[in-house]
């Protein structure tokens, strides 16, 4: 073990450089970065195991940072690694920088996730155990002997989410989950008492955690809590660190700064910094700087890696030696590339709800897919994702070679873990839950958007037909406000959102078929509680991956084109026959993906939906839902949902709101004037 001296040294220098960041930028929170520094600088320094010459070695420990908003304290420690440069973070929180104010997935500069809002990356975190878990029972102990570290604060205990993290952690016994709670006693404007007094410590034992109290500034402590932490076979861990906020800082009196919450949202100010730089052993003058002692200190840990890592990949050589076919499936799973799946097994049910649809999907996913985990938020045989767990069995502590999470009632939970599942990588994840639900799991799609990490999300009951169970479970303005995500971008220019209500049970297998090839950003699929009648004969439903597509009436002149995505579009068809009769050109649209249908040519847009022929569109969610197909104005006109819903059976709705064929005929001629 190294100096302790010299550990607090390192410690020191991370302080200086975490404040000096946030005083540069004039924006930042330096407290609990420098709060926190001690028990960074032990773990990496001297217990992560990573590849210093490759960062997407799949045999490395993770380190999962919940805490964004301490990520100068990450960002210095990874600059003592060598992952960033002086000058890199001197560009703290500006354009173009890699160092952003959150710290954003950039697994080359060692950063493992996008720390979204408080909570989200201790799930994320426990994910990833999950998914070492998983494909240990696969591969075995070799290829998956790594740790899963996380670093969580006040908040992420605060927030809900951390009891579906605790709860699931410690059913599934975790062991391979270590995480850090630096618990300093200080948020943002008041100090921890004033809203929480609950007893931490005996909550986590309660889920069945192994739970280590100690004073997280020291060094001896730490190395005492992660050792013991490492040696237990049958927990989770979670070290409470008691740390002190803004540790070293001295006011510009020369008193101390410490545990203040003024150091944690805000650069320590002129008189304060130049103080606490000097009295951390920097120089204010120039305080971007790594001491020469703890240069070495990383330095020599780069090199005892670099045995460790040698001596690990020769295990793996021999495994590989040993057990080709294994490896071969490794490095497909590890690819990132979708599976080749053989899709014309899927037998599909004429006129089935599209969730049964998705479940035929499914049950063949699990089949074909061996690396692929499915999930649902205790909804499996109304979800359909059953489908998949007829072919499988639950993940259960102990025994993770069954393919299916039972998430319990954690919406955000479920989805966040298998955003983990997928960081760890190795593992594709699905995750289910009725669609008014996902009201619960935003947060967690918005950061896989962000993060460009293809989770399935499947959503059922997609309309007021949720029926007697009244507008509290009806969706109504949900498919208007994930289709606006499906407008957004990532950084690498796509979609940051693929979004699919399919027709019928034949398109669902085609939105599947998308979904599956999608490995860029997350895919969500939207399906009906009730059943649906096939699309007219002939249809080809390969053409659903252009996003939208005529499957009726395709004149080339026709009088009203009708536009909708799921059960809506046999609606709309239903009302054709007598629009025919009636001598009017029909042509009926289906359009399961806006964003996928707009990334076509603007011939082919043209081509299904001309500019100037009359449109009119049916939702069962919000009319806005349809406004950017249907468009705006007199030759545009969108049947839509006014209210929240009602209780009473999904028929009984259908004919009291309007949803039929009869009232599309009534509705277009009113429309057209005749």
């Amino acid at each position: 073990m190294n100096d302790i001296e010299l550990m607090n040294r390192a410690a020191d220098n991370i302080r200086i450089l975490a404040a000096s960041m946030v005083e540069k930028a004039n924006s930042g929170h330096p407290g609990g970065a420098m709060g926190g520094a001690d028990f960074i600088n032990v773990l990496f320094s001297e217990y992560l195991i990573y590849d210093p010459e490759d960062p997407t070695w799949t045999g490395r420990d993770r380190f999962y940072l919940d805490p964004g908003h301490m990520s100068p304290m990450l960002y210095s420690a990874l600059t003592l690694q060598g992952k960033f440069s002086l000058e890199d973070i001197k560009q703290f929180r500006q354009w173009g920088s890699p160092c952003p104010g959150h710290p954003e997935l950039d697994v080359m500069h060692g950063i493992e996730n996008s720390s979204g809002p408080l909570g989200q990356g201790h799930a994320i975190a426990a994910g990833s155990a999950v998914a070492e878990k998983f494909l240990e029972a696969r591969l075995g102990s070799v290829m998956m002997q790594h740790h899963i570290y996380c670093y969580i604060s006040d908040g992420a205990v605060e927030e809900e989410i951390s009891q579906g993290v605790g709860r699931i952690a410690g059913t599934l016994g975790l062991n391979n989950l270590i995480m850090f709670y630096d618990s300093n006693d200080i948020q943002l404007s008041t100090e921890t008492k004033d809203v929480m007094n609950e007893d931490t410590a005996a909550k986590y034992r309660a889920w069945n955690w192994n739970v280590i109290e100690i004073n997280g500034n020291d060094v001896a402590e730490i190395r005492k809590a992660l050792d013991a932490a490492l040696t237990e076979k049958e927990r989770p861990t979670l070290i409470i660190g008691k740390t002190i906020m803004g540790r070293g800082a001295v006011k510009a009196d020369g008193t101390s700064y410490e545990h203040n919450v003024k150091t944690h949202g805000a650069p320590l100010g002129d008189g304060a910094y130049i103080n606490t730089i000097k009295h951390l052993g920097g120089d204010p003058e120039n305080p971007f700087v790594i001491f020469d002692d703890v240069k070495k200190l990383y330095a020599d840990r780069r090199e005892e890696l670099k045995k460790i890592v040698a001596a690990r990949r020769a295990e793996e050589a021999e495994w590989a030696k040993a057990n080709p076919e294994k490896k071969a499936l490794m490095d497909t799973w590890f690819s990132g590339k979708a599976p080749k799946i053989d899709w014309s097994k899927v037998q599909q049910k004429e006129g089935s709800a599209t969730r049964a649809a998705s479940s035929a999907c499914l049950a063949e996913l699990a089949k074909q897919v061996p690396n692929m985990i499915c999930a649902s938020a205790d909804l499996s045989n109304s979800d359909k994702t059953d489908g998949f767990l007829k072919q499988t069995h639950s993940l259960k502590k102990g025994d993770f070679s069954g393919a299916f999470f039972q998430a319990g009632v954690a919406e955000l939970t479920m989805a966040d873990m298998c955003i983990g599942m997928m960081l760890h990588g190795g593992v594709i994840a699905a995750c289910g839950t009725f669609f008014v639900f996902s009201d619960y799991m935003k947060p967690a799609v918005r950061l896989a958007a962000l993060m460009g990490v293809p989770v399935k999300f499947i959503w059922t009951h997609d309309a007021f037909r949720v029926g007697e169970d009244g507008p509290t479970h009806e969706p109504v303005e949900q498919e208007a406000q994930i289709r606006l995500m499906e407008k957004l971008q990532n950084h690498k220019g796509q979609d940051s959102v693929r979004v699919f209500r399919p027709a019928d049970a034949d398109e669902t297998t085609v939105c599947w078929e998308m979904a599956m090839e999608n490995m860029d950003t997350p895919t969500a699929l939207i399906f009906s509680r009730q059943g649906i009648a096939k699309l007219p004969e002939g249809n080809d439903y390969q053409q659903a991956r252009k996003g939208a597509y005529i499957v009726a009436g395709s004149d080339e002149n026709p009088d009203v084109i009708l536009v909708a995505s799921g059960s809506e579009v046999s609606t709309l068809e239903a009302g054709c026959a007598a629009l025919r009769a009636d001598g009017i050109k029909v042509r009926v649209v289906s359009a399961p993906s806006e964003g996928l249908f707009r990334r076509q040519s603007k011939e082919y847009q043209e081509s299904v939906l001309p500019y100037d022929v009359k449109k009119f569109g049916m939702t069962a969610g919000l009319p806005v839902t349809l406004e950017g197909l249907v468009g705006i104005g007199p030759n545009s006109r969108i049947y839509g949902m006014k209210s929240f819903g009602f209780s009473a059976p999904y028929k009984v709705l259908d004919e009291k709101l309007g949803y039929t064929g009869e009232n599309v005929y009534k509705q277009v001629k009113a429309f057209l004037g005749k």
